[in-house]
């Protein structure tokens, strides 16, 4: 029996989730070893949905999510959740504000690579709203941003919308 091979042990990184990987059940079960620090805001950037949760550059607006401090082990599983080698999201490092601090921490986050605008599944959208549950995260920004697919982000991102 062969193993896969193990992810070179390294740093914990900061994750910065606003979609499905809100829920910790769903983060328990693809990273084990993650640990949830809490609520987090992505600010200059707004939520919308290409039938999966996405976000993207825009002044003045602000998208509420978790932190989390992930391992290596982690990222690869994260990646192959997010389908990073088929190309469907892209990881980049974007600075983010955690709940009460005074300044940004650097976080990886997830884009879509994809332009398009497309409601989210029913069940997508309740894994969503049950990890804006988990943090105490006001989930009508993430409704509306639903409800609005198609049609840009959601005017209510501008007070804080979550992924």
């Amino acid at each position: 029996m062969t193993s896969a091979p193990r992810p070179a042990p390294g740093p914990p990184m900061l994750y910065f989730a606003y979609g499905s990987n809100l829920q910790r059940a769903g983060m328990g079960s693809r990273c084990p070893a993650a640990v949830p620090l809490g609520r987090a805001a992505l600010l200059g950037h707004a939520l919308l949905f290409r039938s999966w949760a996405d976000v993207e550059p825009r002044p003045g607006w602000s998208v509420a999510g978790a932190l989390w401090r992930i391992t290596p082990a982690c990222l690869a599983a994260l990646d192959d959740y997010e389908d990073v080698d088929a190309g469907l999201y892209r990881r980049v490092t974007l600075p983010v504000r955690p709940e009460g601090a005074p300044e940004d921490v650097e976080a990886l986050v997830y884009r879509m690579a994809a332009s398009h605008a497309a409601a989210p599944e029913p069940g997508y959208l309740a894994i969503v709203r049950e990890g804006c549950r988990d943090f105490g995260i006001d989930d009508a920004p993430v409704l509306l941003a639903a409800g609005s697919a198609g049609e840009g982000p959601s005017p209510y991102s501008r007070c804080g919308s979550a992924r």
